[in-house]
């Protein structure tokens, strides 16, 4: 009886997809462009938030006070909210967040395989640690490497590109 091989897996070695010497199309402008969608992704995720937050100062405030117990719950409900949001914008099949598209960008494994829920998920919650730990040096790694890759990308196998359309606009250059 021969062995089924199992769906998704390969113990094959699989190499870099992306280079940067033969594919700099690919690089090109990425870390300012990730910088933008990452302020344009921040603003989404904090809008909710301070909305959120607005309407538990009126519960407060017609409480008499007594309602400011609820801000406890706020900081959870913020985190929550960012790592779905991530989560989820990661692991569409743009493999990208809203600030990423807005950009022309997009997350993908080392390999080249497009990211899902979890890997975008835990991407997230490993920047948001080593930013708070080690601020600079988040982005500082990617000063001395060529694919322009985070601390955080490393540790989650991931890779930020131009997406198809400004890849291949910039072959055409």
């Amino acid at each position: 009886m021969t062995e089924q091989p199992r769906i998704g897996t390969s113990n094959e070695p699989r190499p870099n997809a992306y280079d940067p010497v033969t594919q700099p199309e690919l690089f090109e402008g990425v870390l300012a462009r990730r910088i933008v969608a990452f302020l344009f992704d921040a603003m989404i995720v904090l809008f909710p938030v301070l909305v959120l937050a607005f309407f538990m100062l009126i519960f407060t405030v017609i409480t008499l006070g007594l309602g400011v117990f609820v801000f406890a719950v706020l900081g959870p409900i913020a985190a929550i909210w960012a790592v779905l949001y991530v989560g989820v914008t990661l692991g569409s099949p743009h493999s990208a967040t809203y600030g990423m598209r807005l950009m022309g960008l997009q997350m993908r494994t080392w390999y080249g395989a497009p990211m899902y829920f979890l890997l975008g998920a835990v991407h997230a919650l490993f920047f948001w640690v080593l930013s708070s730990a080690l601020t600079p040096l988040v982005l500082l790694v990617t000063l001395f490497n060529s694919r322009r890759r985070t601390l955080h990308d490393y540790l989650t196998g991931s890779v930020m590109i131009n997406d198809e359309a400004r890849a291949a606009s910039l072959r055409r250059k």
